[in-house]
């Protein structure tokens, strides 16, 4: 959800009844800053940031997050513990996002007070296991809340979610597409047109299983040879290192915590530098064949593109009429 879950659509989800995150981790400090700062003046609503704990800046944004008492933080790659205990001193729930049993378990295990799993339907990076399955396996191991995420878009998945043993859904992409999403009309275009074959996961396009849109460009890398890759992550990387305004030495020490907390090789960790720039050009530029549009599969049956109001009201009303259509068939 880069450049996508923007002050304004956080503050609109928020205001609407759901609880936004703020995406923070393609920003340096002084913008992360400004944005966390202007979803306060759109929202009295609590909402949460998502960053990477290794991305340059992040001790000014682990300070601006006590200061202002925001409620939550969301966080996947290479935790750092001193972050998360610092958090838990001051209040702030730490709800990192896991794709598989064993970061979950270890999620758990360095302070976090509630879990977001992300079953292989989700999208952007993703594991390899549907969230019915990873849900059950996860909620065998865990003893703090559970969020299920990917394949989700209404209010029977919510209900069905709450079935399975989880406290609640997280969706990224049905928000994403929204009225209040940033995302370029035409790049919203492509994802009402993409079909559920259309949105598929590779490994060539940041070194990790990345469920994107397959469209031409994609499709290119994902057919490219290893030196193709190269070539595309180092160019990549200097634009990486222009949008969040760090240095040559903040990118090495990023790529050193990359290798050290998410088992990654050498060149996984080039790779990863990808995905920013890539995004970028899809979902800010609005060049969704030149780009990269990160997606869950739910958006091959998603058609419209309602306000976030009329869209977390839609939900309720689904989720009632399923709760209903379950209690009539226990009776």
């Amino acid at each position: 959800m880069g450049w996508v879950a923007t002050p304004e659509l956080v503050a609109a989800s928020s205001n609407a009844g759901a609880f936004g995150f703020l995406a923070l981790a393609t920003c340096g400090p002084e913008e992360a800053i400004e944005m966390i700062e202007k979803t306060l003046t759109l929202t009295d609503q609590p909402f949460g940031i998502n960053f990477h704990m290794f991305q340059p800046g992040a001790d000014q944004i682990v300070a601006t997050v006590i200061k202002h008492r925001i409620k939550a933080v969301s966080y996947s790659r290479s935790p750092v513990a001193e972050y998360i205990q610092e958090f838990k001193k001051h209040g702030v729930i730490c709800m990192p996002t896991v794709g598989a049993l064993k970061h979950a378990i270890k999620a758990e295990e360095l302070g976090a007070d509630a879990l977001v799993i992300q079953g292989s339907e989700g999208g952007g990076h993703t594991g390899s296991t549907p969230t019915t399955l990873l849900l059950s396996s996860v909620l065998q191991k865990v003893n703090i809340p559970v969020i299920a995420a990917g394949g989700f878009r209404d209010g029977s998945g919510l209900a069905a979610a709450l079935a399975w043993g989880a406290d609640g859904i997280a969706m990224g992409t049905r928000f994403m597409m929204t009225q209040e999403s940033p995302v370029p009309s035409q790049t919203k275009e492509s994802y009402i047109s993409a079909g559920i074959d259309d949105i598929k996961i590779t490994k060539k396009f940041d070194g990790l299983p990345h469920r994107l849109i397959f469209n031409d460009y994609i499709k290119k890398i994902d057919h490219s040879n290893p030196f193709t890759l190269l070539w595309i992550s180092i160019g990549s990387a200097i634009k990486y290192k222009q949008l969040t305004q760090s240095s040559y030495k903040d990118l090495i020490k990023a790529f050193f915590a990359m290798l050290k907390g998410d088992d990654l090789t050498i060149s996984q960790s080039v790779m990863s530098a990808n995905s920013p720039a890539i995004i970028q050009k899809a979902m800010v530029e609005g060049f969704p064949e030149e780009g990269a549009m990160p997606s869950g599969q739910v958006a091959g049956i998603i058609t419209n593109l309602p306000a976030c109001e009329d869209l977390v009201l839609e939900i309720m009303s689904d989720f009632d009429q399923a709760c209903s259509k379950l209690e009539g068939i226990r009776r």
